[in-house]
């Protein structure tokens, strides 16, 4: 995922916290704000509650980085994906099943174009 695609710390999680939407599931809660912007721009927390050691973190963050490569998202949007306890066990294969739930719950997966 390149720099202009990923939201910086401070306060544009700040933004998306106070004035987004939250999406909850078993393994990760979604935040979501429309940005104005013409990309859609991705952040990703996992708190030290769910592990200590930043080897485990960092790899739950790649996994989801990874898992939102996969799906379609529409423009225009900032969007905090947080990681919950179940997480850091949980498979790639169940991190990108409840990102895509959350996504398509909060209606932010770009509709199939006829074609």
């Amino acid at each position: 995922m390149d720099r202009r695609h990923r939201l910086s710390k401070g306060p544009e999680f700040d933004t998306v916290y106070e004035k987004g939407t939250a999406i909850g599931g078993p393994l990760v809660v979604l935040r979501h704000t429309p940005s104005g912007m013409p990309v859609t721009r991705w952040g990703f927390a996992v708190g030290k509650r769910l592990s200590k050691r930043a080897v485990r973190r960092n790899r739950v963050k790649r996994r989801l980085k990874a898992a939102a490569e996969t799906f379609p998202v529409r423009s225009g949007v900032d969007i905090v994906v947080t990681a919950r306890n179940g997480a850091v066990e949980a498979s790639f294969h169940d991190l990108q099943v409840a990102l895509g739930r959350a996504l398509g719950r909060a209606g932010l997966i770009k509709a199939e174009e006829p074609g």
